[in-house]
């Protein structure tokens, strides 16, 4: 007769094999979509081609093509959907609360309005990265004050950063007006959400910020996942919670910034990817991990469905997530009532 030891122990192994396999899926779909993204087009390159160019052995038109253009946009979604699926993640965790993302409490908006300060009223443009990061920490503050100065609480929270968001969007729709005509134009694109312009620069400021950022993550790793209890078992475990969670909130929001910054603020990733992840691989709390890969393949799926669905026009990514994460709201709405 098995022990509950056993038991247990069957039932972990049964787990890990899970998320390995899922995980396993995911990744394979990724490739399949890069795969897609590298050779169709306009310009058709087979896979002997992007070989030849990634090696260097393609003629000139070959690698302005698949490695100057088409690989930072492939590897720019990626990690730029890995970002917001692990910023997702943290909001999730401390909110205890599947609504809670970037996009729902404002600090996409407050990027955004960051970003947008740099390109329409500093003259020369500023780089929006900076912006991006300033505007979605100064959000973190005010959203912090609000909820603060009516009792904290996760539901004051999500209202207090709604609330911000829907101001923030009006904010954003004056400073194109101000802004001459030309550069007005280039940031509205870029407020759709948009992968067209991403370059290897852009590739290099991801890998950077995702590297410290994922490093910080994995140093407080421990307290973070002890924060899925309550905060009283979280204290009685050595946890300090107010800082765990401070430095938690500023992670997610630089993560959501630097994705912001290069690609505008694209919703829908934060905030299904970690509920796609978890109910994929069956864990009790959010997986980190699998958020980022769930995340850094949806965007990439999207984005070469935005690309190719309506040939040769290009569909902003942006727009077709938020198309996606308005009825995925309507879903959990009807999921709650039942």
């Amino acid at each position: 007769m098995n022990t509950s030891a056993e038991i247990r122990t069957r039932l972990r192994s049964a787990r890990r094999r899970r998320i390995l396999l899922v995980t396993a899926l995911t990744l394979g779909i990724a490739a399949i979509a890069a795969v897609i993204g590298l050779t169709t087009g306009s310009f058709h390159a087979s896979l002997g081609d992007v070989a030849s160019a990634l090696t260097g052995g393609a003629d000139g038109r070959t690698t302005v093509v698949v490695v100057g253009m088409r690989m930072p946009r492939v590897i720019a979604a990626l990690l730029i959907g890995a970002a917001l699926g692990l910023a997702g993640a943290v909001f999730q965790t401390l909110a205890r609360n599947p609504l809670a993302s970037p996009d729902i409490v404002g600090f996409t908006a407050g990027s955004a309005t960051g970003a947008l300060i740099g390109l329409t009223l500093i003259a020369p443009p500023a780089s929006p990265a900076v912006g991006a990061w300033t505007g979605g920490l100064l959000t973190v503050v005010v959203v912090m004050a609000i909820a603060r100065s009516v009792g904290i609480s996760r539901e004051r929270t999500i209202l207090a950063g709604i609330a911000l968001s829907t101001l923030l969007a009006a904010v954003n729709d004056y400073l194109l007006t101000r802004a001459p005509i030309d550069i007005a134009r280039n940031a509205t694109q870029w407020l759709h959400g948009s992968l067209a312009a991403t370059s290897a620069n852009d590739v290099v400021l991801l890998l950077a910020s995702l590297g410290v950022l994922g490093a910080v993550l994995i140093a407080v790793h421990r307290d973070y996942r002890a924060l899925e209890f309550d905060d009283d078992t979280a204290r009685s475990l050595g946890v300090r919670t107010g800082r765990v969670r401070l430095i938690l909130v500023i992670v997610a929001a630089l993560l959501t910034g630097t994705a912001t910054s290069v690609a505008g603020p694209i919703g829908f990733i934060a905030l299904a990817a970690p509920q796609l992840a978890r109910r994929a691989m069956g864990t009790s709390g959010i997986p980190v991990v699998g958020s980022a890969v769930t995340g850094a393949t949806v965007l990439l799926v999207a984005d070469v469905i935005a690309q190719r669905a309506l040939a040769p026009l290009q569909i902003p990514v942006g727009l077709l997530t938020a198309v996606v994460g308005g009825a995925y709201l309507f879903w959990i709405v009807a999921r709650s009532r039942r």
